[in-house]
């Protein structure tokens, strides 16, 4: 059985409401046919030309890549560009992309509140609460805050969140034994979220990258801020969104990516 792309982008757009995206984001149905039936979708943190060519192959007819592609306007589709032959190459193939971005990252269920919870924090609130959403105001927004059941050191919440995120390597700021209760998330790129948890009293910081001179605002702050990785931090919801879309839709073949990695390596020497 096959689903009209319209049914699936209605069902997206429920989980993920576009109005909670930022401004400048380029969010929802960015190519396809509304129409089109659908039978199978492979989920991506990107879309790269390896995972194009994976959709391909696997006959899927549709990619949820959480980071947009025709991020910037394009005056041109041309294959001059990587981007442009890698697009071409999939409407040639008809396959249809779907982006929630920064809607994903603020939603009830979105990245920030699987972040939140996979640290074991309770009473969690956002970190930005949007007021003029149709979504409950005090659940939905930027990023995420909350509450360890028992307070612990700053190392030992350092070996909860490699746990968490399955990482070796977690770069920071502050004291390892500094005493950590409240702790603030904020997926992805998002280190000017940083004077949010200070103000909001939150001991520890967790992004995935962040400007030199936002760690050295975090360590004069006294917030000990975390580093994870921009893949590490957004990809496992990637995969559950994967999960999520195949119960919601039984007939529907949908599997998360299986050739997209983190670009960004470390040398042990």
């Amino acid at each position: 059985m096959a689903y009209s792309l319209k049914t699936l982008t209605n069902y997206l757009e429920a989980f993920a409401p576009l109005d909670l995206g930022e401004d400048w984001d380029n969010i929802g149905l960015l190519v396809g046919d509304p129409d089109a039936s659908i039978g199978s979708v492979l989920t991506c943190l990107t879309l790269t030309p390896d995972v194009a060519d994976e959709a391909i192959r696997l006959n899927a007819d549709l990619i949820v890549s959480h980071h947009p592609v025709l991020f910037r306007s394009v005056k041109k589709l041309t294959t001059e560009t990587n981007e442009g032959r890698m697009l071409l190459k999939l409407i040639a193939h008809q396959v249809a992309i779907y982006s929630p971005h920064t809607a994903f990252d603020s939603a009830l269920s979105g990245i920030n509140q699987q972040l939140a919870e996979s640290f074991g924090l309770t009473e969690i609130q956002p970190l930005r609460s949007l007021q003029d959403t149709e979504a409950t105001a005090a659940s939905v927004g930027s990023g995420r805050w909350g509450l360890l059941n028992e307070p612990m050191t700053t190392d030992q919440f350092l070996d909860r969140v490699r746990t968490s995120l399955k990482v070796r390597n977690l770069q920071y700021t502050g004291d390892l034994q500094q005493q950590v209760k409240s702790v603030a998330v904020a997926c992805g790129s998002a280190g000017e979220f940083l004077r949010d948890a200070n103000q909001l009293g939150c001991d520890v910081f967790i992004t995935g990258e962040a400007r030199f001179h936002s760690c050295l605002e975090a360590r004069e702050l006294g917030v000990f801020m975390v580093l994870a990785g921009h893949y590490a931090t957004e990809r496992p919801a990637v995969e559950s969104l994967a999960n999520t879309l195949s119960a919601e839709f039984p007939d529907l073949q949908c599997r998360a990516s299986e050739v997209e990695t983190d670009p960004v390596q470390w040398s042990l020497g």
